[in-house]
């Protein structure tokens, strides 16, 4: 039997009025987890785009090959309509209250049993920063329109959304630059170590990379760098990151549910503590993992995964352990999968990089005494154009207890990583 965690919330009387705000993959899974699990009660969905669901992933991987999003309907069989009571795909909700209210943009007040916060994430674009960004199906709309071969495009930021665009624009024959104020790409979310590994695949890709290369200034028609230099662009992309969507929610709700990032502090059943009737799923969610610690959102399968445990904890079912964080990305001809949250350097490497398929593998930073490595309590494992370890990587992420890896044996390209699965 799996082991499952309660949610302080669990315990009280299922709801029997819903309202899920936000219709992307976390508000989609919601409503498919609460229909799964017995909810019979009135499910209404709030979204803003005036879209059905659809994928975001697709935007950057596929903006040039992929011309109308990926709608969950057709992917993964998830059909509002079907599933709600009512669906407003363009009257997303502006205030939550006690009670709970949920006040929307028409000016209609709801008055739910629960609250369900899908409502997703913002990307960062500094106050007078004027230039595209990467998030909605209307953006890719956009630079689907802009990009044509031999237009000068640059992109402020070397991460995973900056990477992808980098690599399907130029292989459509734009001219691309990628400024990046750290010193390698990916260092925020990988260090540097791993990211000196990734910066190669840039030139290798037509790209120009300029890292150690802060923005100052960001205009539409180019960019200026902290250095005096001047960058002229056709078309400029920020690409510098992403933030939960609740700036909107710090009127109503008390400052101490917030994490730095502004994502919302729940407990293991996506319940936000001291507001009551309020539950958050996806990338507004930052949530307690048993070996990871506090997990934010932003992980794509946070908004695939955690919803079922928030409708198991709303109708007093048991809730299962969360899933491991996982980013899948394709950039640059290269694929990447990494499980789990990296911390630091890297404790061990398999293969080369440069040279064919590679990992790295991160470690808890404060091993038990007389850990060996032999049996390694691994926080984080990184797959480089290694698909046929993908899947033995997440199951083993995802059992009962942490993951422990030879990393000897893990460390030799020749043995099967799930082989070197310590049990």
């Amino acid at each position: 039997m799996p082991s499952t965690h309660d949610s302080p919330a669990a315990a009280s009387r299922p709801p029997r009025s819903v309202v899920v705000v936000g219709a992307g993959l976390a508000g989609a899974q919601t409503a498919t987890a609460l229909r799964t699990h017995g909810f019979d009660g009135r499910l209404t969905v709030l979204g803003e785009e005036g879209l059905p669901p659809y994928d975001r992933p697709p935007l950057s991987k596929e903006l040039l090959s992929r011309t109308d999003p990926l709608w969950l309907r057709d992917d993964l069989g998830v059909d509002l309509d079907e599933l709600t009571d009512e669906v407003r795909l363009a009257d997303p909700a502006t205030a939550v209250g006690p009670g709970p209210t949920v006040t929307t943009r028409s000016g209609e007040t709801l008055a739910p049993d629960a609250v369900v916060l899908a409502c997703g994430s913002r990307p960062v674009l500094p106050p007078g920063w004027e230039a595209d960004v990467l998030h909605t199906a209307a953006d890719a709309d956009r630079l689907r329109r802009d990009l044509r071969p031999g237009c000068r495009l640059v992109i402020v930021g070397a991460g995973w959304i900056g990477a992808e665009i980098a690599g399907v624009a130029a292989g459509a024959g734009v001219d691309v630059t990628v400024v990046e104020a750290d010193e390698a790409p990916l260092a925020r979310q990988l260090g540097r170590e791993v990211g000196d590994h990734l910066a190669p695949w840039y030139a290798a890709a037509g790209v120009r990379l300029r890292v150690g290369s802060r923005a100052a200034a960001v205009r539409r028609d180019g960019v200026t760098l902290a250095s005096g230099e001047e960058v002229p662009a056709d078309v400029v992309l920020v690409a510098v990151g992403a933030r939960p969507a609740t700036v909107w929610l710090r009127e109503t709700f008390p400052e101490t549910v917030f994490d730095p990032t502004g994502g919302l502090l729940v407990d293991a059943g996506g319940a936000v503590p001291g507001v009551d009737g309020v539950w958050a799923v996806g990338d507004v969610a930052s949530r307690p993992h048993p070996e990871l610690g506090v997990v934010p959102g932003g992980h794509w399968s946070a908004a695939l995964h955690d919803p079922d445990a928030t409708a198991r904890a709303m109708l007093g079912l048991p809730v299962e352990p969360p899933h491991a964080p996982y980013v899948f990305s394709r950039q640059l001809g290269h694929d990447l999968a990494l499980f789990g949250l990296p911390e630091g350097a890297p404790a061990a490497w398999r293969g080369t990089p440069g040279d064919g398929p590679w990992a790295a593998f991160w470690t808890d930073p404060h091993p038990e005494a007389g850990a060996s490595t032999h049996d390694a309590a691994v926080r984080a494992v990184l797959l480089v154009d290694s698909p046929k370890e993908v899947g033995a990587v997440r199951r083993a992420m995802n059992r009962p207890g942490p993951l422990r890896l030879d990393l000897e044996r893990a460390a030799d390209p020749a043995v099967k990583l799930r082989t070197a699965v310590v049990t």
